[in-house]
């Protein structure tokens, strides 16, 4: 059996923090190191998308773009309308998001400079080959409207840790920390997905939710959250919103990432253990090697 790698829970966390104007070196240190999620207000002043990337934008130049929700295909045009639209008693179906490499790359430059949650940007390393990654999606754009939730509590694919910055609108966050995971009932086929409607609890079936305390937070526009694998997240939505996700690795999630892709590949080829040990080892390697590089990078 492969070992996880165990993230200790942070220590009395009692809401997020916003900051403005923090440095590299103080968000490594008080934040990521920690494993403790902040919001930054200000990281994404210089990014073209913000003021930019607004409903009206999406549906005049990609209102063409379609997505399946619910077993209902939208155009991204007739799906703007529904977002504009959506009120609680009759919410948008959510959410509408799509993968920006694949189908917008030529705006992927508005949303520059990165954010590093790290002391390097592993996700878009040379040496990390990027079929690695097919299990999740790196830069993803959710659209959605006034009512609209996140379908499910979870944790995401491969460990990866969460970045999300809203482009357009505000969204509200309900995150869990990783001490509470017993409460959370995940699914059989998917340990990283919750049985559990946290908006619409049964507490006959899944009792121990009760004891469940969610962080709450607001992020507004122009504002980016960013927190650690292993937090049990779900969002809400109060008005017309756009938001751009973004997967990060770092030495902190490297360990997890390495052993369930491991653990992916075996299920994907189980009568071919040999595909997927080579993977481990190469990702062991070269976190060896990404280890070594940023020791003598500066911060």
């Amino acid at each position: 059996m492969v070992a996880t790698t165990e993230v200790a829970p942070p220590k009395a966390i009692t809401q997020i923090d916003k900051r403005t104007n923090i440095s590299r070196k103080e968000l490594l240190a008080e934040y990521v190191e920690p494993a403790i999620p902040v919001v930054l207000t200000n990281a994404t002043h210089d990014w073209k998308a913000i003021g930019k990337f607004t409903p009206e934008f999406f549906k005049k130049n990609y209102g063409h773009i379609s997505k399946e929700i619910k077993g209902v295909t939208y155009t991204l045009s007739e799906y703007v309308d529904l977002m504009l639209a959506s009120t609680p008693e009759k919410p948008a179906p959510y959410p509408f998001n799509i993968d920006m490499r694949q189908y917008v790359p030529e705006l992927l430059g508005d949303i520059q400079p990165e954010i590093l949650y790290g002391k390097s940007d592993r996700v878009n390393h040379p040496l990390l080959p990027k079929f690695m990654l097919n299990a999740t999606t790196v830069y993803e754009l959710f659209f959605g409207g006034n009512g609209g939730y996140f379908p499910f509590l979870h944790v995401d694919a491969l460990f990866l840790h969460t970045q999300i910055t809203q482009l357009h609108g505000s969204k509200e966050f309900f995150l869990y920390s990783p001490d509470q995971a017993p409460y959370m009932y995940p699914r059989e086929d998917n340990d990283k997905i919750s049985q559990i409607d946290a908006f619409n609890p049964d507490y006959e079936k899944f009792p121990l939710f009760k004891k469940a305390k969610p962080l709450r937070i607001t992020v507004e526009e122009g504002e980016t959250i960013l927190f650690p694998t292993r937090w049990w997240h779900t969002t809400q939505i109060h008005e017309p919103c756009i938001s751009v996700g973004r997967v990060q690795l770092n030495a902190g999630n490297w360990g997890d990432f390495t052993d369930d892709i491991y653990k992916l590949w075996n299920r994907l080829h189980p009568g071919h253990p040999k595909l997927a040990a080579p993977a481990l080892i190469y990702n062991k390697v070269i976190g060896q090697v990404m280890n070594i590089q940023e020791k003598f990078s500066a911060v």
